[in-house]
């Protein structure tokens, strides 16, 4: 542990609090640096939708290597509430899980949609455990939302059970982007993953090619700027300029974050997630990129082409699956 004389400058807001690497289409990961007034504000701008509070006991659920862990990992501390830290183990079985969240009383879970959907499942097969939740919030983020596969949630449930709430983030702007209250209606007749509106400090931009906003109902590619922003990517100056760059419609010298996500907005002002404009994917909340996984298989002597893709052969079951072209001479062991 350090002390202030062990420190080679005074903390300041501006400090970087961590570094989280995120994935990177030549195969080396870049570190996103992400300083300590990024993180408080993140909670101060979202106050009034939640009014977290020491009452609250959080779930420390995913690994610190994912962003979604410093929203698990703040948002007691910062107010005073209690954190159960979930063993590798029970985070892998969902009836684990589920009996976890009753005994230690939680009220606020955070998900990736694929795993509340085996939730889910194990509350349907456990009704009697499952009765027994305290949740005031179920909280989603790190991958697309599927509203239609909720719909037996609220059957179970109706809308007597927690308030569950649709979080879109991205590591660069320090975990959460926008935010959608759900209820039985949306989920009923929601199309497609629907993200809803910019968290109040930060400003969101559906812009074309061209830079220029695209209209109600068009697809373009989701910018962001605001107090969220990360400082940029460590010691990778060129990527940092590349994907933070001048943003045209605020103060001189702002940036705004190039997410590579396709959004669109609706007639309400609601923003829809629509998928990624380049090759990148997610599966069960972690971003990938294929090309980063190729590489390394095309790395191999014994392989002369390689491919990888996601395929979901079972519903909510989305896996990464290579082929390889063997070189001339070689035979490649899977």
């Amino acid at each position: 542990d350090l002390t202030d004389s062990e420190r080679l400058a005074p903390l300041h807001a501006g400090s970087p609090a961590y570094v989280i690497y995120t994935s990177g289409s030549t195969g080396r990961p870049k570190g996103v640096v992400v300083e300590h007034r990024s993180v408080v504000r993140l909670f101060g701008a979202t106050e009034s939708w939640f009014g977290f509070g020491s009452q609250d006991v959080w779930t420390l659920f995913h690994s610190y290597a994912f962003d979604f862990s410093v929203w698990e990992l703040w948002g007691p501390l910062l107010h005073g509430g209690r954190l159960v830290v979930v063993p590798f183990e029970v985070s892998r079985s969902a009836g684990e899980f589920l009996g976890l969240l009753v005994r230690e009383g939680v009220t606020v879970l955070n998900q990736t949609p694929s795993a509340f959907y085996q939730l889910m499942q194990a509350d349907r097969d456990d009704p009697a455990t499952g009765d027994g939740l305290a949740l005031r919030y179920v909280v989603f983020g790190g991958e697309a939302l599927d509203l239609g596969r909720l719909a037996s949630w609220y059957e179970r449930r109706g809308e007597s059970g927690p308030t569950l709430v649709n979080m879109y983030g991205i590591t660069e702007t320090t975990v959460h982007v926008t935010h959608l209250p759900l209820d039985a209606e949306k989920c009923v007749t929601g199309a497609g993953s629907g993200i809803g509106e910019g968290i109040p400090d930060l400003r969101l931009y559906v812009l074309d090619s061209g830079l220029c906003p695209v209209p109600v109902g068009v697809a373009g590619e989701l910018y962001v700027a605001g107090a969220g922003l990360a400082r940029g990517y460590l010691n990778r100056a060129g990527l940092t300029a590349e994907r933070f760059v001048a943003d045209p419609f605020g103060a001189s010298g702002s940036r705004m974050y190039r997410t590579g996500d396709l959004v669109r907005w609706s007639a309400e002002g609601q923003l829809e997630y629509l998928g990624r404009i380049d090759d990148q994917v997610k599966v069960r909340g972690f971003r990938i990129e294929l090309g980063e996984i190729e590489s390394v298989l095309a790395a191999h002597p014994d392989t002369a082409q390689a491919a990888v893709i996601v395929r979901e052969d079972r519903p909510g079951d989305k896996r990464l699956v290579g082929y390889a072209v063997a070189a001339a001479g070689s035979v490649v062991d899977p």
